[in-house]
């Protein structure tokens, strides 16, 4: 097997002496130069795997002859050291496109990990498993599989987008449900038309109705003008309900109202409003079980699932994820400004053995973190094997575990933090924690808290 080679750019003869010494004694062929010439001509020569470089030499700026490397070299890891601590260095070297920055005395084991990890790298170049060359465009928005299971759901997005019938797509979270409701918008007769997606658990029941369909001006406390709802302002587009199942029994007999007669009225008011607003609901819940528990409408559910869709969760059709991975790395550099271009080998394979929980969100998120982590242009297994440890620890519990409180406590600090958002105006306040004036006064001298009561 050949020997990975290792360049040495340094002026004092003794770092290139020990260096040369201690890495030879490791099993790399090493050669040396002493000056930012000479380093120039054995790159031309001798083509090391990787370079050593000292920052500061007597006939240049390293970190012009790093910029000149890494551009004429084809990306060959280098390993800047110097006896100087420089944060603007170190920012500029690792911008330029260096593998790691060690800086004098230079620890041995942490250079040779340096060395390991940036020869790892080119090996990993040399039989990487995903180049980015494979035929897949970047655009947003884009679903990407080619897997049976992702071949039925494009199926039925073709044939939803030439109708409006009311959707459900049911699906884990994580799988990209909300793209597939715009690929069904997109593809069809409104796509002019305004699509319009509200997450029905991210909006305070009291204040999710007027969301939907508006509320007339006094209709509540801090209802200062007329508003106009969702499903108006939608016309004759796209509402996305994302997790529908959150939304409030009470709420849920309107929106029956709406799927039925596509007709309502604003909040405090009495005029009937008509839309013409196609419905697209999503959940990551099983919605029957729920209604069988008395928590979800049975007519309503009916109403909703006229065409009903499931997204498949990514482990069911891990032959994609080669395919989302080119996918994502190429969304992630264009948003980080990188260069991965590929996917070592065995961090593919782990890739592929993970289950992913958190399906093709996940995915990205453990694929940022991975480019971020690295500085030349192959993600390797030391990187993923970390993240994909750390993902399956349970939210919250890693580092040390926060400090328990009480209910009490919590609703304390909920309550400030509210006050202080709305400048303490009761009235918006009431509106946004869902109770009473004299239930949030109660609590306010309950807890002892400042201001008017």
């Amino acid at each position: 097997m050949k020997k990975r080679s290792i360049l040495i750019i340094d002026d004092e003869k003794i770092i290139l002496e020990s260096l040369k010494m201690f890495l030879t004694e490791k099993g790399y062929a090493v050669e040396t130069a002493s000056c930012a010439a000479e380093g120039r001509e054995k790159f031309g020569t001798c083509r090391p795997d990787a370079a050593i470089m000292d920052i500061r030499l007597p006939d240049g700026d390293g970190l012009d002859l790093l910029r000149e490397l890494k551009t004429n070299n084809n990306g060959i890891p280098v390993i800047i050291i110097t006896a100087f601590h420089d944060m603007d260095a170190t920012v500029k070297a690792i911008k330029l496109g260096a593998t790691e920055y060690i800086t004098k005395p230079i620890d041995v084991d942490e250079l040779e990990k340096a060395v390991f990890r940036a020869t790892k790298l080119v090996g990993a170049k040399e039989k990487g498993r995903l180049p980015l060359e494979t035929d897949v465009a970047y655009r947003k928005g884009k679903i990407v599989g080619n897997s049976k299971d992702m071949k039925e759901v494009y199926k039925a997005i073709g044939a939803l987008s030439e109708n409006r019938v009311t959707v459900l797509v049911e699906g884990e979270t994580g799988t990209g449900k909300e793209l597939i409701a715009r690929a069904i918008h997109g593809n069809g007769l409104y796509r002019e038309q305004p699509f319009i997606a509200i997450n029905c658990s991210a909006i305070v029941p009291t204040l999710l109705e007027s969301e939907l369909f508006g509320h007339e001006k006094g209709a509540f406390t801090g209802a200062l003008t007329q508003k106009r709802g969702r499903f108006e302002l939608a016309g004759e587009g796209t509402i996305f309900l994302d997790e529908v199942g959150d939304i409030p029994i009470a709420l849920q007999a309107k929106l029956l109202r709406f799927l039925q007669e596509k007709e309502f009225e604003r909040v405090g008011g009495e005029a009937t409003l008509h839309s013409n607003a196609r419905v697209i609901a999503a959940t990551n819940r099983e919605l029957w079980p729920m209604v069988q528990q008395g928590n979800f409408r049975e007519d309503l559910y009916y109403r909703l699932s006229v065409a009903t869709l499931r997204v498949p969760p990514l482990r069911a059709r891990k032959e994609d994820i080669a395919l989302l991975i080119v996918y994502l790395l190429k969304k992630i550099n264009r948003e980080l400004h990188k260069s991965v271009r590929t996917v070592e080998e065995k961090a593919y394979r782990m890739l592929t053995a993970h289950d992913w929980p958190g399906n093709v969100r996940e995915l990205e998120n453990v694929l940022t973190k991975a480019v971020l982590d690295t500085q030349g242009d192959v993600i390797y297994e030391e990187s993923v094997g970390r993240l994909l440890t750390r993902s399956k620890r349970p939210a919250g519990r890693e580092g040390l575990a926060r400090p328990m409180r009480s209910l009490d406590a919590v609703e304390r600090d909920h309550i400030m933090a509210v006050l202080e958002e709305t400048g303490w105006h009761l009235g918006k306040t009431c509106s946004i924690l869902g109770i009473s004036r004299p239930t949030l006064r109660q609590k306010l001298k309950g807890y002892n808290l400042p201001g008017p009561v």
